[in-house]
């Protein structure tokens, strides 16, 4: 007898459990649910592992296995949401076909480029603000390219992924920003762990770009005290060293980086407002609401404080 849990989720269940505002599971989401060697696509649900896929587009390929594990989110779903880079530096919406979604109003839609393509540029990228995820029918050939032309990444030590910062630097500019990085880790006192360095490569689709351009994506491993003073140490540094990736004409992984300031978002997603009214727009009554939109929302919805000098 199967487990509930075993059973997959069908369209109509999430769409019905996101009409009447009820709970559902979902690692039912889980199935490939089509595979079209014709068309070249393959259609799979929102929390597929990217390691199910790889095993079932080329079953034994160690090669396919190891690069899958190089994306930067474990599933699907997630890729989508940041619209996370895979193994050849590609952004996640260099492979996306169409996808399946129940919108925040509980509509059951399959968005491409063509159709609703304005909710589809929001959607990739758009951190699942836009609608929850049924299904993702991928390209193979674009996953297959993926695989073969996957870039090594540079590692400067084998040390645990703690407190990551990520940061995109363009390719000629790396020199004098790890030295810059590292001066700056040194007047905190904060150690560097390590350094990965792998290339990203631009998109020019989604409404929320992170990679406007070809960038070397740095994420530094970086140390310090589980302490209030150690965290605000922490947080200071990882601003400067924000600030830092900008003056060399670089950005930063708007998706896992909660210490950029209003002023660094400004600089470096402009469009961020705009994507917050479309947000606003599409889901009037905010019932996809995660952390990261309540963080952001948060810092544009503050207003400026004049500041006065007491001339007495």
């Amino acid at each position: 007898m199967h487990s509930a849990k075993s059973i997959p989720l069908s369209a109509h269940e999430l769409r019905d459990a996101i009409r009447h505002g009820q709970r559902f599971d979902a690692a039912r989401l889980d199935r490939i649910l089509r595979h079209d060697d014709r068309r070249g696509v393959i259609e799979v649900q929102a929390s597929t592992p990217w390691k199910a896929i790889a095993d079932h587009l080329r079953p034994g390929d160690q090669q396919a296995e190891i690069t899958s594990s190089r994306t930067t989110a474990s599933t699907i779903g997630e890729s989508v949401a940041r619209n996370a880079a895979g193994p050849d530096g590609r952004p996640a919406v260099a492979h996306v076909d169409s996808m399946t979604l129940v919108t925040p109003e509980g509509e059951l839609r399959c968005i491409n480029r063509i159709a609703y393509r304005d909710l589809f540029c929001l959607t990739v990228g758009g951190h699942g603000l836009f609608g929850t995820l049924y299904s993702v029918t991928l390209r193979t050939e674009s996953l297959a390219r993926a695989v073969d032309e996957a870039a090594d990444v540079e590692r400067s030590a084998n040390a645990p992924a703690a407190n990551p910062l990520e940061l995109l630097v363009p390719p000629d500019a790396m020199t004098r920003f790890i030295a810059t990085a590292q001066e700056r880790c040194d007047e905190w006192r904060i150690p560097v762990l390590g350094v990965d360095v792998r290339p990203i490569l631009p998109e020019e689709e989604t409404f929320l770009r992170w990679a406007r351009r070809q960038y070397n994506e740095v994420v530094l491993r970086l140390g310090g005290l589980n302490t209030i003073g150690g965290a605000v140490r922490s947080t200071q540094l990882r601003r400067e060293l924000i600030e830092a990736a900008i003056e060399t004409g670089g950005s930063f992984a708007i998706a896992r980086t909660p210490e950029a300031t209003r002023d660094h978002l400004a600089a470096c997603y402009p469009e961020l407002p705009a994507f917050l009214a479309e947000k606003r727009r599409v889901d009037p009554s905010e019932k996809l609401v995660n952390g990261w939109y309540l963080h952001h929302r948060s810092l544009f919805s503050r207003g400026s404080c004049e500041t006065r000098w007491n001339q007495a």
